[in-house]
């Protein structure tokens, strides 16, 4: 439970009405897109999706808006986004959250400048750091052999870190993780402030913390200066909308904005930012009443799974971690070293009994629980999992060998930064000749 308030409902759908009105208005189209309002599209596409959806494709035409320089109802869309998740300025995203990712390191460091990170960031972070040539100071997440699962870093390496490179000029936190364990971001973003630079935070899987009381606090709500999240991850959007939004005064607005014009496409979809649109509006109005459903259903899962011989689900350890602060129970992950299966042949057996997981990895299987689930969803889930313990059942294993083969080695020099790495020149070779190799 952390501190929350209610977002107050807007029923305003600034993008949406401008781009109805705009799509049903008539004219003559001699601008882009090709398919001119659906006049052109094929026939397949037409009659799948109707013309509703090739009415509102528009580009950035005077009545509808400019995403790099808004003044009319992507601006409002946006303003009405930062009031609601709790921002002083929100972006919308077309490129998916590694946009916000690669605007931000952008935004905060020039080449030559150290970001302190924990190792198991996302590949878009990677990505940052080759386009901006900062230098990584990587930090080692708090792991658990037993589940072979990363979790965060700890706010005592993050300390260390901070005294060791004085000179860095922000930290970027992954909070959560995919299997939903957030660290200690308040006390991370206390440390990173004391050091006058800014918390960055890859907040893709947690759009949806700022809607429930009995969800992790958002990272905005925890001190972070800037978070990006996949508002089509947990939330109603398309794919590849997401959102960036800031606090206070530690991120450059006018950095940020080149940055994110920089990575971002010049024919933003409209379809993508209406959808960004229509969710803020129903996660103020029904974002509590719609997250209580979910995590009903997300405690029922855990519950019907937890009697199914061999299985067990990732939950709060029972001491304390360091890298272990929070828990999203709407992310539900098998935990599989009882059984004579690895994630990848459970998630294709569960496959043939229809129910389709979100990440399969060694040791585990993730899946999503987000608004859209229902009870025969769980129930689907249920049998499927019974079904496979009935075909594979459990049994006893030690885990002494399995946790020294994957026991993490230490974070090694850094012999090139990563933007020299990538520019450098590069041939393949087998794993066995790698060994001192870059």
């Amino acid at each position: 439970m952390t501190d929350y308030q209610l977002p107050i409902p807007h029923p305003q759908l600034p993008i949406i009405n401008t781009l109805k009105k705009t799509g049903e208005k008539p004219h003559a189209p001699f601008y882009a897109p090709g398919h001119k309002l659906g006049q052109g599209i094929a026939p397949q596409l037409q009659d799948w999706w109707g013309k509703a959806a090739f009415q509102a494709d528009l580009p950035e035409l005077p009545e509808f808006d400019n995403l790099f320089a808004p003044e009319g109802a992507i601006l409002e869309a946006q303003t009405l986004a930062a009031r609601t998740f709790g921002a002083d300025s929100t972006y919308f995203l077309i490129n998916g959250s590694t946009g916000g990712i690669l605007a931000a390191i952008l935004a905060t460091c020039h080449p030559g400048d150290k970001l302190i990170l924990p190792r198991n960031i996302h590949q878009a972070a990677i990505s940052g750091l080759i386009l901006s040539g900062a230098i990584p100071v990587f930090l080692q997440p708090d792991y658990d052999p037993i589940t072979d699962l990363a979790y965060s870093i700890t706010p005592e390496a993050v300390s260390r870190a901070l005294e060791a490179h004085p000179d860095a000029k922000g930290v970027l936190l992954l909070y959560p993780t995919y299997q939903g364990v957030g660290g200690d971001i308040e006390a991370i973003a206390k440390l990173t402030h004391d050091y006058h630079i800014p918390l960055l935070v890859d907040e893709a899987h947690g759009a949806h913390f700022a809607f429930h009381p009995d969800l992790p606090p958002s990272a905005l709500s925890a001190g972070a200066d800037l978070t990006v999240q996949s508002t089509h991850k947990t939330l109603g959007s398309l794919s590849q909308a997401s959102m960036l939004h800031t606090q206070g005064r530690r991120i450059n607005p006018q950095r940020l904005q080149t940055a994110l014009q920089l990575v971002q496409s010049t024919s933003p979809n409209a379809l993508l930012l209406a959808s960004l649109d229509a969710t803020r509006e129903q996660m103020a109005r029904d974002g509590q009443t719609l997250l209580s459903q979910t995590l009903q259903l997300a405690q029922q899962a855990h519950e019907k799974l937890a009697t199914v011989p061999g299985i067990s689900c990732l939950s709060a350890p029972s001491a304390p971690r360091e890298g272990w602060k929070h828990f999203d129970l709407t992310r539900l992950t098998l935990l599989l070293s009882q059984l004579p299966l690895n994630g990848f042949q459970v998630d294709e057996f569960l496959s043939e009994q229809g129910v389709i997981a979100e990440l399969p990895l060694d040791r585990q299987l993730t899946f999503i629980l987000s608004l859209g689930n229902t009870p025969d969803d769980i129930q689907q889930l249920v049998t499927g999992v019974s079904r496979l313990v009935e075909q594979y059942p459990p049994h006893e294993r030690t885990t002494s060998v399995e946790i020294t083969e994957i026991t993490l080695p230490p974070t090694p020099t850094l012999a090139l930064s990563p933007r020299d790495a990538y520019f450098a020149p590069q041939h393949p070779l087998p794993l066995r000749q790698a060994q001192g190799r870059i």
